[in-house]
């Protein structure tokens, strides 16, 4: 795992010309790794997922300063379908799938660009049927009357039917009930270790995120706080108190620390 996949440098996105959501965002995924970003509600995780699949435009944002590359390639420029091409899928948060299409042709219309035959195809779908097999015993019903953990599983499943070398996990725990939630990371770490898919997850369920991850980036206000190993970051006691709610004794509120003891130590 010695090699960089993704490397992001300092990046800086503004919306709609004025709105700044990133200030000098750095971070690398290495390849073969499950890499996660952390943090609040508004911290940022979602504009840097867009930002490395080339997504923000959509939404009125733009990488004002700063470089994304994928293995020593600039991408800020590049089309979402040259991403695809280069193996880079984004599932979106809120688990889109076409709801009135069956679980399989959602499932197929991952598999829109591949140029490969029908053979190489009809293998990555009984690949995906394996990992999830909830999808296989769905695949005639239609999106819209499956529960949120399957139609979860068929937007990650989707992703995975264009065979791709990195995928980018929007929030992939929200909304869903706490077993769910367990059963669609075991996949995710299982995608990794088998098929060797390099994750990067955004995600406000730290507990869980870092029980999975390799390595972590904490995100606040658009800036990179912490990081590390994801298992020093469950043992790091700021990260216990704020993220993972099992600070011991008097708990300060979160503004009152951060204003000397962490804003010292992290934003020095």
């Amino acid at each position: 795992m010695s090699n960089i996949l993704l490397n992001v440098n300092g990046i800086e996105v503004i919306y709609n010309h004025v709105i700044l959501v990133l200030k000098g965002v750095s971070l690398q995924v290495k390849e073969g790794a499950v890499v996660a970003l952390l943090g609040g509600n508004g911290a940022g995780k979602t504009t840097t997922l867009r930002a490395v699949s080339n997504l923000l435009a959509g939404e009125r944002g733009e990488v004002t300063k700063g470089s994304i590359e994928l293995r020593g390639e600039r991408i800020e420029k590049l089309s979402t379908s040259a991403m695809v091409d280069r193996g880079v899928i984004q599932v979106m948060e809120g688990r889109h799938c076409f709801a009135h299409l069956s679980i399989e042709e959602n499932l197929m219309t991952g598999a829109y660009t591949r140029k490969d035959g029908k053979a190489a195809v009809a293998q990555t779908l009984e690949k995906v049927y394996n990992y999830f097999p909830r999808l296989k015993t769905r695949r005639t019903s239609q999106a819209a009357y499956t529960s949120g953990g399957e139609q979860q599983m068929c937007a990650i499943g989707r992703a995975l039917m264009a065979n791709p070398k990195m995928v980018l996990l929007d929030e992939p725990s929200m909304g869903l009930a706490p077993q769910i939630v367990e059963e669609v990371f075991e996949i995710v770490k299982d995608l990794n270790t088998k098929e060797g898919t390099t994750f990067f997850l955004a995600e406000q369920n730290t507990n869980m995120a870092l029980r999975y991850a390799d390595y972590g980036y904490i995100l606040e206000n658009g800036r990179v706080v912490m990081d590390g190993e994801a298992k020093a970051l469950r043992e790091n006691e700021d990260v216990k108190e704020f993220y993972l709610g099992m600070g011991g004794g008097d708990r300060k509120s979160f503004k009152d620390v951060k204003s000397y003891k962490r804003r010292k130590r992290w934003l020095a």
